[in-house]
């Protein structure tokens, strides 16, 4: 029961950072935007939602690999990923290059 509460409190700490990111750092929404800022070597982290289709979701992989940048998978949709953003639409990938005041790239290292 109590690692039940754990894991939820985990999901939400993730929305509630996501949500922080989203109001004072700098992210790229969409698939197009997010692999110009890997490879580039922008991006700092990469969010892929649960359903992301196999072929998208290992060429990311592949980019982020090569430019040493942590990908990690949503446990929701596309739906519930645009919703933890604070959008209307969904989003499959997002990609932070900029954290601002979340230290949610120090959480997810650990």
């Amino acid at each position: 029961m109590v690692a039940t509460k754990k894991s939820k409190k985990q999901g939400e700490g993730i929305n509630a950072k996501l949500a922080l990111v989203m109001k004072s750092g700098k992210y790229q929404l969409g698939y197009k935007t997010a692999l110009k800022s890997i490879r580039s070597g922008k991006a700092q982290l990469i969010f892929l939602a649960s359903n992301t289709p196999p072929l998208r979701k290992s060429e990311i992989e592949y980019y982020a690999l090569l430019s040493r940048t942590p990908v990690e998978m949503y446990k929701g949709d596309n739906i519930a990923l645009g919703t933890a953003c604070g959008k209307y639409f969904r989003v499959g990938v997002l990609a932070i290059t900029d954290p601002g005041d979340s230290d949610i790239i120090k959480t997810l290292e650990q």
